[in-house]
This record gives structure tokens, C-alpha cells and sequence, in this order.
């Protein structure tokens, strides 16, 4: 179900903007788990490297790109 939810969410049109933290999250050899050097050993919450991947996926021109059309 989460992968199916991400992958709408990716590729919808629905928002804006999109933070990709389960990409840069994601093991490259088993996508449904978070990269063992990026967690805290419990298989589920970011270590400070995750956290430090999290920040690096953002795109700060999502915060200074001018409204789209309907937007103020």
C-alpha cells in the first residue's frame, strides 16, 4: 500500500511539489526497507545520516518558485 501511495503521489500531478524521503531513504537492493547506513537499527527510523539524506532531497526552490497559475 505504501508504495503504491508514494508512487501516486510521485506521479499524480496533484501537488506542487513533492520531498522524496522515501527515495532517498530506500535501499537500493531492497526498496522497501531504508538503507542500513541511513537507520537507527530498528528498521524504521533515520540515523543522522538519514537525516542528513532527508535534508540533501530537498529542493529549496520549492520554497522561492513563484505561484502557479490560480495561486496568489
Amino acid at each position: 500500500m505504501r508504495q503504491s501511495v508514494n508512487r501516486w503521489i510521485r506521479t499524480s500531478g496533484a501537488f506542487d511539489g513533492v520531498v522524496d524521503f522515501d527515495s532517498a531513504l530506500r535501499d537500493s537492493t531492497h526498496p522497501a526497507r531504508i538503507a542500513p547506513s541511513l537507520e537507527r537499527g530498528d528498521h524504521l527510523h533515520p540515523n543522522d545520516e538519514g537525516y542528513a539524506a532527508m535534508t540533501a532531497a530537498i529542493d529549496l526552490k520549492l520554497f522561492t518558485s513563484p505561484p502557479r497559475r490560480g495561486q496568489r
